[in-house]
């Protein structure tokens, strides 16, 4: 057997290790990426449109594992919404696939740029006040 890839050892690492807000993020991330890698190539008039699909299937792939993600019972409405626009990203990523319509990727990609950011808001506010918990929790005194 041959040693294994450095790299996929240290994202499956960090991916194990990350927390739910975390894993959040960096699906965005990655749906993020690959609209970009689309939108670069039909820019560029590349005739590599497997490529092209391939990039914008990966996104789809990042989309619907946020899907599948939610927590109706706990997220409510907001669950909904974000299912909600999910679909509508997933049904757009498809359209500008079968077109090859950059111009269809824009609004997508923007969106799921806004959402990492609120994401990454939350995350720093959860590590914000995580981090004052622990400033001002002493412990339990046992002795008395």
């Amino acid at each position: 057997m041959s040693p294994a890839n450095p790299l996929n050892a240290y994202k499956e690492t960090k991916i194990k290790s990350s927390s739910p807000v975390k894993l959040v993020i960096m699906l965005y991330d990655e749906a993020i990426k690959h609209i970009d890698t689309a939108i670069d190539l039909l820019d560029k008039g590349d005739k590599r449109l497997d490529l092209v699909n391939n990039s914008i299937i990966k996104a789809q792939d990042m989309v619907t594992e946020l899907m599948v993600s939610l927590d109706f019972d706990r997220g409510g409405e907001i669950a909904m919404n974000l299912n909600n626009l999910y679909f509508y990203f997933n049904q757009q990523l498809m359209e500008a696939n079968i077109q090859k319509n950059c111009d269809m990727l824009r609004p997508v990609r923007s969106m799921i740029a806004d959402l990492r950011e609120a994401w990454n808001t939350i995350s720093s506010q959860v590590a914000v006040g995580a981090e004052n918990h622990n400033r001002n929790y002493h412990g339990v005194n046992i002795a008395g």
